[in-house]
């Protein structure tokens, strides 16, 4: 795997796992503590799953930018 895609995609994954028990326990705390747990974790796995493969690596764009001729 490529390090300079973890540049990002660890710290999507930080986010989102802060954002969700963040929110889960102010505004939606009848929510029983497993489920939160299930919630936080899902959300942080998809996120970086989307985020890794959203995120090129250098080398992915071949398209030469100088335009048409």
């Amino acid at each position: 795997m490529e390090k300079k895609r973890f540049k990002f995609v660890i710290p999507v994954m930080v986010i989102v796992a802060i954002g969700s028990v963040y929110m889960l326990t102010n505004y939606y705390a009848d929510v029983p503590d497993l489920n939160q747990l299930l919630i936080t974790i899902c959300a942080t796995l998809v996120s970086g799953v989307l985020a890794y493969f959203l995120f090129p690596q250098q080398g992915d764009n071949k398209v030469d930018d100088r335009g048409p001729y």
